[in-house]
């Protein structure tokens, strides 16, 4: 089975929306897993309950290897946010590769009142429970990010949660919400367009790809240190041997230069 794999269209179910830091990743290795053994894969948005009604579709599908699951950090989370799930992520899914790690970036309007984390959280301090802020939705690791923020600050803040990365971030640059913290890959070009400001990074270290933003434990929040990741799953029927040829083949594609 594993020297004819794969022998039709694979299916990588992302189940967040478009424009998500996963389905970013997904897509990226889709084209990169399509070149290397010359068969269509296609990235399959299933967004909705956090990650649940994707991840669902995957534990039912045939454990063939022709039908993956690419999520982030959520994933992991989920079993502790939620009193029940309609699967069980260690029995019914088996462990393919990490597709890669990056830090979160807070954001805000560039455009907005907030030029700096020590300003947003005066103005937060100075109204508690009335400013909000955006995540990508109930649960999810943009979520919990943020919530490390408000717990770390001291704050009292407003939670709004949004289907995906993209509703977020327009939420955020029309001035609605006060901040999102984005996958560095989803708001970085943002920021660069000058439309976003930058007010910190969510690792102990400052970002390769944004060497000029601090930290956020450099501007006060010392003990701030989260990393979004990003994995593939297979049903756990999924016979072994396949299971290793799609680890060799995603540790091989995750080594390539970009």
């Amino acid at each position: 089975q594993a020297q004819e794999y794969p022998v039709k269209t694979v299916r990588l179910i992302v189940p967040l929306s478009a424009g998500a830091g996963a389905d970013i990743a997904g897509r990226i290795v889709a084209q990169r897993m399509s070149e290397h053994w010359k068969q269509p894969v296609i990235v399959e948005n299933r967004p909705g309950a956090g990650g649940q009604i994707g991840t669902a579709a995957v534990v039912k599908a045939e454990g063939d290897g022709h039908t993956l699951l690419v999520q982030s950090s959520s994933h992991s989370a989920n079993p502790a946010i939620y009193k029940s799930l309609p699967y069980d992520p260690q029995r019914d899914l088996a462990d393919v590769a990490i597709l890669g790690k990056t830090p979160y970036v807070m954001v805000t309007a560039a455009s907005g009142p907030h030029k700096s984390l020590k300003g947003l959280i005066e103005a937060a301090k100075a109204k508690p429970g009335e400013l909000p802020f955006a995540s990508a939705g109930i649960g999810t690791s943009t979520h919990l990010a943020a919530e490390y923020v408000v717990g770390l600050a001291g704050l009292r803040m407003i939670h709004v949660p949004f289907k995906g990365s993209p509703d977020a971030i327009q939420d955020v640059l029309g001035g609605r919400s006060t901040f999102y913290m984005a996958p560095i890959n989803a708001g970085m070009g943002l920021v660069r367009d000058g439309k976003l400001t930058a007010l910190g990074v969510s690792t102990r270290s400052r970002a390769d790809v944004m060497p000029e933003v601090p930290t956020l434990a450099e501007q006060g929040l010392q003990n701030y240190d989260m990393t979004l990741w990003f994995g593939m799953w297979a049903p756990s029927s999924t016979p072994i041997p396949i299971v290793q040829k799609l680890n060799a083949a995603i540790n091989a594609i995750v080594l390539e230069p970009m």
